[in-house]
């Protein structure tokens, strides 16, 4: 009876979903097919394959319903076939589309649709030869493509479900589509058989390196400021492997662009391997002085010492030869983060000093700062506090207004390192805590230094168990996604838990340990917040709702529904969790979710779990 409750339930799904409905002459959805090939999973497969896995194998695989039994109808194995049969009602220009934007793997905006889609000319064709009786010009056998067109068309393909609107991404900016990936397997058979696949593919690569080129902009430090094109990742990996097949001159910058974004996304073996397979091909100075950078920063991380320092000093050494001080001064902040992961702290400030002159002469305000934010995070290792803070002084207000994330967070946390090393245990706490509320842990490794921030401000102040606590927590998070700490920092933090262990009993401190080794997401977010004051741009109400349903003064009180929400968010649990856990919709769930918010004037899920600890703790609203 369960299965047949699933079965059923897998048909309601694809009667309301239009990614199987294929439109047939008269723009009649044929849903019928969609629902008996839900039935056809009753076979064998039915019993080995989860609802999920039905669904993920309806997407991924044409084999899934074209290889069962063989006593059903005709039709559930001929799912290839219903595809062929929709493709051949696509007008000309449909189909040329269809099959080209094949090549778009991990979906794409119309922007991309047209930028490999298109072989025309913008409102206009290159000649009149060819013209059928609608307008369309022709390039030998084929239509020829304008950019204005794509946008049509791609509408028309929607409606027709052989492509699909990706849900959540009109909040991110331009709505993106994608094909199922049988139907990808299918466009792009019929792009090879049209012997297109060349002209689309170089049109992607065109396409993929101008995007590139306008995410690094003209700043000093790419890596680090540069908007990776994480939408593009999909695309932008086959593009690299495609070009290396055929050594392209476009691969160069696309791989670095690729292993770019897998840094700033802490996959750091998987850049490491694509810089090494770079460098073995690349010839120009400036692409080979980028790679040889990046890789350096990538092995800092992995606590590679020794190849960190090769690769930043032969990137010195290319910068100093090529006479670019963009690329210079991006080779020596390379060079000094080796010089710092290797506890060569005096030689760091040398390196960053330099940087910073070579880098006055840009005139580029956001490298200047990130630049001095480097140099006092140096200084402070060798016990410089004053000058450190003083930079740091010069530096944040750019920082605030212009620098990404990670580096306003990196910034903010050598603030409170600075504060901390001053004594001033508030302002330390304070630094840290603004850092945990734009990033919590376990997203990025800027946030870990923060949270054993906070270890040392709890070990300070005497309050041993949550000390402990924290650090295990972040210790867990930092063996999870496989960081090391610089060791000059992780030996404070070190001493710090050592001092805490001196004072407690053994059984208390494995027992505070353990407690903090189960402390993951907004949990955690919530326990490390505990006290601590809202920064000025975090700040709201001082009177919230309570998450028992009674409202504070002003505020609306939660509903039983939204409580249980709000208290399933701060346990750490996605959307897609709560629903199943309460029997809802993800869609219910945010809608619940999107009330929580609005009645407590917060933003962030972080937020949210932060006001149900608080208030089932009893103490104060904290705020945020």
């Amino acid at each position: 009876m369960g299965r047949e409750r699933e079965l059923s339930r897998l048909r309601t799904l694809l009667r309301s979903s239009r990614l199987l409905t294929l439109t047939g002459p008269g723009g009649v959805g044929k849903t019928r097919l969609a629902l008996e090939l839900a039935g056809s999973v009753r076979g064998s497969r039915a019993g080995s394959l989860s609802l999920p896995g039905i669904l993920r194998g309806l997407d991924d695989q044409l084999s899934l319903l074209t290889d069962g039994s063989r006593t059903g109808p005709g039709r559930h194995r001929e799912l290839a076939a219903a595809i062929d049969w929709s493709h051949r009602l696509l007008d000309p220009l449909e189909a040329v589309v269809f099959r080209r934007l094949s090549v778009l793997g991990g979906g794409f905006d119309t922007e991309g649709a047209a930028a490999v889609c298109a072989d025309g000319v913008a409102n206009g064709v290159e000649d009149d030869e060819g013209r059928d009786r609608d307008g369309v010009a022709s390039r030998g056998p084929h239509p020829t493509v304008r950019p204005e067109q794509v946008v049509r068309v791609v509408c028309a393909l929607e409606a027709k479900s052989l492509i699909v609107r990706v849900r959540g991404d009109e909040q991110r900016g331009a709505a993106r589509f994608r094909q199922l990936s049988a139907i990808r397997a299918y466009g792009m058979d019929r792009l090879a058989e049209a012997g297109e696949l060349q002209d689309t593919w170089d049109r992607a690569l065109d396409w993929l390196a101008g995007k590139s080129a306008e995410a690094v902009g003209p700043g000093v430090f790419a890596d680090l400021t540069g908007e990776p094109l994480g939408q593009e990742q999909e695309i932008l990996a086959s593009a690299v492997t495609y070009s290396a097949a055929r050594s392209d001159r476009r691969h160069i910058p696309l791989a670095i662009a690729l292993a770019r974004l897998l840094y700033r996304q802490e996959q750091l073996t998987a850049a490491r391997t694509l810089l090494s397979g770079v460098l073995e091909r690349v010839q120009d100075r400036e692409d080979r002085g980028a790679a040889l950078a990046l890789a350096a920063r990538s092995a800092c991380l992995q606590d590679d010492h020794a190849a960190a320092l090769a690769f930043a000093q032969e990137a010195v050494a290319v910068g100093r030869a090529g006479q670019q001080p963009a690329g210079l001064a991006n080779a020596l902040d390379a060079l000094a983060a080796a010089r710092l992961c290797r506890g060569e702290f005096a030689d760091a400030v040398a390196v960053f000093a330099e940087c910073l002159d070579v880098v006055r002469t840009l005139g580029r305000p956001l490298d200047l700062a990130l630049c001095r934010h480097h140099l006092a995070w140096a200084m402070l290792q060798t016990g410089t506090t004053a000058q450190a803070e003083r930079l740091m002084q010069e530096c944040l207000p750019e920082l605030a207004a212009r620098a990404p994330l990670g580096q306003l967070t990196a910034a903010l946390h050598t603030d409170g390192a600075i504060r901390l090393a001053r004594g001033d245990l508030d302002g330390a706490e304070r630094r840290f805590a603004e850092v945990l509320r734009k990033t919590p842990p376990g997203e990025s490794f800027h946030a870990l230094y923060p949270l054993e921030g906070l270890v040392i401000v709890a070990a300070e102040r005497g309050d041993l168990q949550r000390s402990l606590r924290l650090y295990a927590a972040a210790a867990a998070i930092r063996q999870r996604i496989d960081t090391e700490p610089e060791a000059h920092w992780w030996g404070q933090v070190e001493a710090a838990v050592a001092r805490v262990k001196e004072r407690l009993p053994a059984a208390g401190a494995a027992a505070a340990m353990a407690a903090g080794r189960r402390l993951r997401g907004a949990r955690l977010v919530a326990y490390a917040l505990r006290g601590t004051e809202a920064g000025p741009a975090g700040r709201d109400s001082a009177h919230e709702g309570s998450p028992d349903g009674v409202g504070a003064a002003g505020h609306p009180p939660l509903t039983g529904r939204e409580s249980t929400v709000a208290k399933l968010v701060a346990e750490g649990l996605t959307n897609q969790q709560i629903a199943a856990h309460l029997g809802l919709s993800k869609s219910t769930v945010a809608g619940h979710l999107d009330r929580v918010r609005d009645k407590w004037g917060v933003r962030s899920r972080t937020q949210i779990a932060v006001r149900v600890a608080d208030q089932a703790a009893g103490r104060p609203e904290s705020g945020l």
